[in-house]
């Protein structure tokens, strides 16, 4: 079972998670390479993140035992943006490493949005907006349980726009639910155009401030910075929920996705794919 540690991170450590982030990014672009179908900028963004949680030491699972009573909750609640957490989920055992080669084929659990069925996901949610409603209800029956388990719930900043999510940010304020931690997955885009321009919530911070959260910004793909604020969301003495923003760029590393505001519905070829991670493909 990988228990969350508490000490900060030491340079061998800090390389190994950078080494990590960077083999995901390859495998997720790999995926994408024998399932177009799949969401591949929304995917890029959070790997820091996924990195940090599932071996920076900070999320309590156990790959043999899934829903193990002494894991941490983790809940994708932008799933179509999780591709990248198919190979760590692999890494760390939850499930065979060939399932890779089957995503989106017929037979295999792995689709372009997640299912449920898949171990190591806690649970997919429908439409966007949901996760973080999913997410309190775990926190308040955990706290009334009198457990100390957290639950994480990713997010992305175009989600912010639908009303569940701010439901659930006033019932999780008002509840003091402070084993909660959202993850604002801020890449800038929606679907259809730069978030800013379809509608503007910035600056977030202050706004779930005012509904009693904790809150902490950080540059997404700063491995070391993303692993820190993720440490002080989780130890904090605090009783507010606490919510990290990450600040990161959709289609991270791939320049034809980060300079296009409809990268979230774009499909890369297998010749930009395989010039990017230098020919290496499977």
């Amino acid at each position: 079972m990988n228990m969350a540690e508490s000490s900060a991170l030491t340079a061998e450590q800090l390389e190994r998670l950078r080494s990590k982030a960077r083999w995901v990014w390859e495998q997720t672009l790999l995926i994408h390479r024998r399932a177009p179908e799949t969401r591949v900028a929304s995917s890029l963004s959070p790997i820091e993140i996924f990195v940090c949680l599932y071996y920076g030491g900070l999320l309590r699972f156990d790959a043999h035992h899934p829903l193990s009573p002494g894991r941490d909750r983790c809940l994708i609640s932008k799933g179509h943006g999780s591709v990248s957490l198919y190979p760590i989920l692999v890494d760390v055992g939850f499930f065979p490493p060939t399932e890779l080669e089957r995503v989106c084929q017929r037979g295999s659990f792995l689709g372009g949005i997640p299912d449920p069925v898949i171990p190591g996901y806690e649970t997919v949610n429908g439409s966007l907006g949901h996760g973080p409603g999913v997410g309190c209800g775990m926190a308040l029956a955990l706290k009334r349980r009198g457990l100390d388990n957290r639950v994480f719930v990713m997010v992305g900043d175009g989600e912010l726009y639908e009303g569940a999510v701010w439901e659930a940010i006033m019932f999780a304020g008002h509840h003091r639910l402070d084993n909660l931690i959202l993850l604002v997955d801020d890449n800038t885009r929606c679907m259809l155009n730069y978030s800013a321009r379809v509608l503007n919530l910035a600056p977030v911070a202050p706004k779930l401030e005012a509904f009693g959260w904790r809150t902490r910004e950080v540059d997404g793909h700063d491995i070391a910075a993303v692993h820190s604020a993720l440490r002080d969301c989780r130890d904090c003495a605090d009783c507010r929920p606490r919510a990290l923003i990450a600040h990161t760029i959709k289609g991270r590393g791939v320049p034809s996705l980060e300079d296009d505001p409809l990268c979230h519905i774009k499909t890369i070829g297998a010749q930009e794919i395989d010039a990017l991670i230098g020919g290496r493909h499977a």
